[in-house]
């Protein structure tokens, strides 16, 4: 079902820890989990090799967060995203929109929330890595000025991954 496209979204910073922002990463794991299931056992193996240095930077710490917005619809967790610092910008993380919400500007609303975080952290550019499995997300980043760069770290050895950047 999808939403009305002039239903607005109220994005609200929150803490890592919140329960809407926890609940909405973990449906997003689920959603992966799922979408990139024939490439998990891939994933579990290099990130297991001891030749790998990942100490930590594909995963995202509570410590490391500088911002986490929640979108809401009529009171209702519907999105989320987190910036962590990268170099002298700033990485998305966890951008997440629930199914029936998408295509409706909760994601845009969510980006442009979190592009004014950056801003604000003095952050000059944003960068992020998404999957070659969500063209959506690469049309959302693409429409908002996103362009593709070069896999960065930790990502180069996710031979799937995609990554882009705006500067700010």
């Amino acid at each position: 079902m999808r939403m009305a496209d002039d239903l607005r979204y109220e994005v609200r910073a929150t803490g890592w820890d919140d329960p809407d922002a926890v609940g909405l990463r973990d449906a997003m794991q689920a959603e992966m989990e799922s979408r990139y299931a024939d490439r998990v056992a891939e994933i579990l193996a290099a990130a297991a090799d001891p030749e790998r240095e990942l100490d930590g930077t594909l995963g995202v710490e509570a410590e490391q967060v500088v911002y986490v917005g929640v979108a809401y619809a009529g009171g209702t967790a519907v999105g989320h995203v987190a910036l962590r610092r990268y170099g002298d910008g700033v990485e998305l993380k966890r951008m997440y929109v629930a199914p029936a919400h998408r295509g409706s500007g909760a994601a845009t609303a969510l980006l442009a929330a979190a592009e004014r975080a950056a801003r604000s952290l003095g952050a000059s550019r944003v960068v992020l890595q998404t999957g070659d499995r969500q063209p959506d997300a690469v049309r959302l980043y693409e429409r908002e000025g996103y362009t593709r760069i070069p896999v960065f770290p930790p990502y180069e050895w996710l031979t799937f991954s995609i990554c882009m950047e705006k500067t700010l």
